[in-house]
């Protein structure tokens, strides 16, 4: 199967400099074939990726700054703007701006690239222009490379590998089921009384995060001062992203390892997260509440999580299902009545039908699971030798104490 290898790179200043080039042409050749393909769909017409190649080529023979950069990666952003349009719509489909957008190319033809270990702790890789550029060697890239990705992030570049690993999924898992209930307070619950979260962000990062805002909203468009401020700020969330990053993917491993089936919920994060603010003729309510519902969610990393679990189960053959989200934290997992007065707070759960005690979000982690043709007993355990009596054992995950009394 395809997997991703990525290492962090160590460029000359001559290399960095060139990679600030071809990140600079690939966003002109985006920008200008976006605008292209926009201007045929106002007429009626459309334009994709065949003609534009063309018109890419004898483009490049006007200008000389367009033959700095490596054809194939130029005509890898006009396959990347197509499947883009294709997707998405084309006016639906964003610029590039200088400005917000990170330089980032690929080098589509694997046959032209080459991997050397060089000592235990680095590696380098020929790309085509470029020559050899040195990065640090933390893995095999363990199969034949079919592309290669540089970008940069938070001030350093990157370079990801697309690798054929010869790795089949398995087609059995041993495991159980598992429902996940994702919450804005803690990231991952299971149905089995699992907790997993972390903190992205310190309080010392969050301080500084802040102080910067300020700043930057101080500076003048344009100046160094403001240069300096956002690459600070880019640093830290840099820091938190890559905190992100390894947690949803530390959970994701140890769920497909564990379980046969990941029940979650169908979330559109992109629409729940949509700004509240509204228009001038219809302006939003509870914008201040409904932001800091957003940055709680994107904070947790909830689509992200989806991914990583995605890219787990290929490893595994662990089965991942989607299940409408509707009431899943205001059922009763014991008797399914449903009534929003049951959830007491955000970590505490009393049915008002029936009187079943249980964690808010082992609740619905428990209701997701069933929704998914899984059904739990109330104790909460799947296996059918157990007493029924019997309490479920507390998770090695759990990172903070359950509490069940009623305030």
């Amino acid at each position: 199967m395809l997997a991703g290898r990525k290492y962090r790179l160590k460029l000359t200043d001559a290399q960095a400099e060139m990679c600030e080039k071809f990140g600079g042409i690939c966003r002109a050749v985006w920008n200008t074939a976006l605008e292209q393909r926009r201007e045929y769909r106002r007429r009626g017409a459309w334009m994709n990726y065949v003609p534009q190649a063309a018109e890419l080529a004898d483009a490049k023979r006007e200008h000389e700054w367009l033959r700095i950069a490596p054809s194939h990666i130029l005509q890898q952003t006009l396959r990347d703007l197509d499947r883009a349009c294709r997707t998405h719509g084309t006016f639906k489909v964003r610029w590039r701006s200088k400005t917000r957008w990170a330089p980032s190319f690929r080098f589509p033809v694997g046959n032209l690239i080459v991997v050397e270990r060089v000592n235990r702790k680095w590696g380098r890789a020929k790309l085509p222009k470029l020559g050899w550029v040195t990065f640090r060697w933390t893995r095999q890239p363990g199969g034949e490379i079919r592309s290669a990705t540089v970008s940069r992030k938070a001030g350093h570049w990157y370079v990801s590998f697309l690798v054929e690993d010869g790795v089949l999924t398995p087609g059995h898992h041993a495991g159980t089921p598992v429902g996940v209930d994702r919450g804005v307070v803690v990231a991952a619950t299971t149905s089995g009384g699992a907790f997993h979260d972390r903190e992205f962000a310190t309080a010392g990062e969050t301080t500084r995060y802040r102080r910067l805002q300020q700043r930057l909203a101080r500076s003048k468009k344009g100046s160094a001062n403001r240069r300096k401020t956002i690459a600070a700020m880019n640093r830290i969330m840099g820091r938190a992203t890559d905190r992100r990053g390894d947690f949803t993917a530390w959970t994701a491993n140890r769920l497909a390892t564990r379980h046969s089936v990941i029940v979650l919920e169908n979330l559109r994060t992109k629409n729940m997260t949509a700004s509240a603010r509204g228009t001038v003729a219809r302006p939003g309510r509870n914008v201040r509440q409904k932001a800091g519902l957003n940055r709680a969610i994107l904070g947790k990393g909830w689509h992200r999580m989806e991914l990583a679990i995605r890219n787990a189960a290929r490893q595994t053959g662990t089965e991942v299902v989607l299940v409408n989200p509707a009431y899943t934290s205001q059922m009763c997992n014991r008797c399914k009545h449903v009534d929003g007065k049951s959830r007491k707070s955000q970590a505490v759960f009393v049915c008002t039908a029936c009187g079943h005690r249980d964690h808010a979000d082992v609740n619905a982690a428990k209701n997701i699971l069933s929704a998914a043709g899984h059904a739990v007993p109330a104790c909460g355990d799947l296996g059918v030798t157990r007493s029924a009596k019997q309490e479920p054992a507390a998770s090695r995950e759990v990172p903070h104490q359950l509490a069940f009394e009623l305030v």
